[in-house]
């Protein structure tokens, strides 16, 4: 890798190798003939965050032009715009540009070339998120949690493949708990009159990985948490001559956990470390998909603000932190910052990264348009957060048939099995008639496998209360408001879970906890003690939302294969998928006993 005015100290566990900070000497006869800096100094430093591996503004899901309510634009062929016309204005010497994370996974483009075509073979091809990022000239990216779905291998390629380092302060490895990857970077940015501003830039992922991704990455790598990684840092980096000290986070500003008590470590602690750690300028923020233009968090130790900002996913805007630094008792120092967003649907695709990379996008356009099967009618996702439809029943027919078959000839066979699935895409839809590729994607944009695990009838009742939580309560005879009707405590349409093979009426007029009514499987109470295999994503099955008793569970059966692809093989294998098959309203939404839709 060559690093351009950039490079990171510190020695890592895949290296053993130290780098020191890149730079010219000066002789003191030549430093005494320089003119006297100037009094004040500005630079910028650019943002994005959860690219997901969008580099068009394309979803390749429905394969066409991405499109959204708000009329957003994704990827990096527009960020390349922006990002242009900032260095044109403030001059390219006087800016950075870093990245906080989830850069190679969540597109049909970034899975091609993780799976199809993988950048792991011999002779295999350069990433097209690292050949975009390179073109573009990032100077420093956090690791997201998703870097690590595809496994170590995937991700070493990446960063192989990269100009520019990947950080994560807090992934170590297991066995030494040295640090698996660079912990930071540090920039030399030289001022027209005067020393250089020294910038760190602190990479700190995600201690959900160690749940998320346990397969990949347990007695492989481990995950502090964020503020103890941060307090051991930063300290460093002053010490070190930094200036300005920057934490790429891939963590949300929030304080909020999704898998409780499991690890010590709290998922969204971006916020959590501008306050404890002292010696942070600002934050990019990432992890939450979420915009945050700009958010001051005061420090308890100095009492000074802290910047943070965390652009829209997927490259829909671009963070911009712009520093005004001082000049006094021989250092620089940050007099001011201030952070706001580019929105990327002003801009127009870079043509150079449009050229770089077109033929990847076609190849990929070529996969996902396979047809695979024919659907006797149409199905869509419009209404699965509030009604069981029939596209979300096809994910978990799909699953509760693979753990069937799976669990044949063993203690298990004879236990019934039930399904979880989520309503991943509001705008997901298989249409009748020829069934793509890209149709049965869009099912589960996740890289997500499949599990089975062991429950009772009291802990499935459990389970569902908890999912129950993602409605607001509602009164009888109040209206009903869409708009306002699910996402309850801001809890995700992924970590709301209908589950198939039982029925059951969910009261929204009770409060959380006491919501399940007239549980069923096959027309008969479930009896508390009653066994069950449930069909579950390996997400799910390691804590991910914090689902109670699944992580615990027995596990009686594990794959490798992405649900995603399960799903595929399925089509082609039947051929024809008919939804009067599997289809079935096993469960509503009431209030005292009246069915709201």
């Amino acid at each position: 890798m060559a690093f351009d005015r950039r490079t990171f100290l510190g020695t890592t566990a895949a290296t053993g190798a130290a780098v020191a900070l890149t730079g010219t000497a000066v002789t003191p006869a030549a430093a005494a003939q320089q003119p006297r800096p100037p009094r004040t100094y500005a630079f910028t430093v650019m943002g994005t965050t959860d690219l997901h591996g969008n580099v068009f503004n394309w979803d390749y899901f429905t394969d066409k032009e991405f499109d959204d309510k708000a009329h957003n634009d994704v990827g990096l062929a527009k960020i390349s715009t922006l990002v242009n016309q900032v260095r044109k204005e403030k001059g390219r010497q006087n800016t950075l540009l870093i990245d906080a994370g989830d850069t190679i996974q969540g597109t049909q483009l970034s899975y091609y070339y993780a799976k199809v075509d993988p950048i792991t073979a011999r002779r295999g091809p350069v990433h097209p998120m690292a050949q975009a990022m390179n073109a573009i000239g990032y100077d420093a990216a956090a690791l997201g949690n998703h870097e690590f779905n595809y496994g170590i291998p995937v991700l070493r390629k990446f960063e192989e493949q990269c100009d520019f380092p990947l950080l994560g302060a807090n992934a170590l490895d297991a066995k030494t708990l040295r640090p698996a990857f660079p912990p930071y970077s540090m920039h030399r940015i030289c001022t027209p009159h005067g020393p250089d501003v020294k910038v760190a830039v602190l990479g700190l992922t995600n201690p959900g990985i160690a749940i998320w991704d346990k397969a990949n990455v347990q007695g492989k790598m481990t995950f502090p948490g964020l503020e103890e990684q941060a307090a051991k840092y930063v300290p460093r980096l002053r010490s070190l001559g930094a200036d300005v000290v920057i934490v790429s986070a891939h963590s949300g500003s929030s304080g909020t956990s999704s898998y409780g008590d499991q690890l010590p470590h709290i998922e969204n602690a971006a916020g959590l470390v501008a306050e404890q750690v002292p010696g942070i300028d600002a934050i990019l923020v990432g992890h939450a998909h979420t915009e945050i233009p700009e958010y001051r968090v005061k420090n308890k130790a100095t009492g000074k603000d802290v910047v943070l900002s965390e652009p829209l996913k997927w490259g829909q805007r671009l963070t911009l932190f712009d520093f005004e630094l001082t000049w006094a008792k021989g250092r620089w120092s940050v007099a001011k910052v201030a952070a706001r967003v580019l929105n990327s649907n002003t801009a127009v695709e870079d043509p150079k990264i449009v050229g770089l990379l077109s033929d990847e996008h076609r190849k990929v356009v070529s996969y996902v348009n396979q047809v695979i099967g024919t659907s006797l009618r149409a199905m869509s996702s419009a209404e699965g957060p509030f009604k069981d439809v029939a596209i979300i029943d096809l994910i978990s027919h799909v699953q509760a048939e693979t753990v069937k078959t799976a669990l044949t000839g063993t203690e298990w066979a004879a236990l019934p099995v039930l399904s979880q699935a989520s309503c991943f895409s509001r705008t997901a839809a298989i249409p009748a008639g020829q069934v793509t590729i890209k149709d049965a994607a869009g099912l589960y944009p996740f890289e997500n496998t499949l599990e089975a695990r062991l429950l009772t009838g009291a802990q499935l009742k459990d389970y569902l209360e908890f999912s129950a939580k993602y409605y607001a309560r509602t009164a009888p005879g109040d209206p009903v408001d869409l708009t306002k009707l699910t996402n309850a405590e801001n809890i995700p349409d992924y970590n709301y879970d209908a589950v198939y093979g039982v029925t059951y009426d969910i009261d929204i007029a009770q409060p959380a906890g006491s919501r399940i009514t007239g549980l069923s499987f096959q027309g008969k109470p479930v009896d508390p003690a009653a066994q069950f295999v449930l069909a579950v994503n390996n997400y799910r099955a390691s804590g991910g939302g914090n689902f109670p008793h699944v992580p615990k569970s027995k596990q009686l059966w594990a794959n490798s294969e992405e649900i995603r692809n399960t799903i595929i093989q399925w089509v082609k294998a039947k051929g024809t998928v008919d939804p009067a098959q599997f289809a079935a309203v096993d469960w509503r939404l009431t209030r005292a006993g009246v069915p709201v839709f």
